[in-house]
């Protein structure tokens, strides 16, 4: 005969045996949770977008910045971008190794090094552009072109906390 459960229903178990939902409210209603919840999420959308072009995050931007400021030197695009410096030239030396990025001498400081995309480098940025400007669309769907851009200036004012 097979034993019968008797154990004790726990905390807050319903009859379904259906877990209740967790209550978050004292996270929901604070800024950074949201914040971080919405930026994984857009994260997560992004990898997966951009799992065929083979690009993190990280890299797009690099290389998006350096498409729009060819010959800046490496110091000033990982400066902008908030990127470690030991981090951003781990970085640099995968996007050459794929060969979308070179590092060029500069004229006036032989030390420093200038950016610029290679040809493939450029071509792969209108490629990712384009799956960018998809996944904006979709943003934009969710919560709408006002609130997309509303969404914008209070990330901008909210990055000051940081200044």
């Amino acid at each position: 005969m097979a034993a019968k459960n008797t154990k004790a229903p726990s905390r807050g178990s319903n009859p379904a045996d259906e877990p209740l939902p967790l209550d978050l409210s004292a996270l929901t209603s604070i800024v950074g949770y949201p914040l971080r919840r919405a930026q994984l999420a857009v994260f997560e959308d992004f990898n997966r977008r951009f799992l065929a072009l083979k690009l993190s995050p990280a890299q797009y931007s690099a290389l998006v910045v350096i498409a729009a400021n060819p010959g800046r030197k490496q110091s000033e695009i990982a400066g902008a971008l908030g990127i470690q410096r030991p981090n951003f030239v781990a970085m640099m030396d995968e996007l050459e190794r794929r060969g979308l990025a070179e590092r060029l001498r500069t004229p006036v400081d032989r030390r420093s090094r200038a950016l610029a995309l290679t040809a493939a480098g450029a071509t792969l940025v209108a490629r990712a552009r384009r799956v960018q400007a998809e996944q904006e669309q979709e943003v934009e769907r969710l919560i709408g072109r006002e609130g997309r851009q509303q969404l914008l200036a209070a990330l901008a004012r909210l990055a000051e906390l940081g200044t």
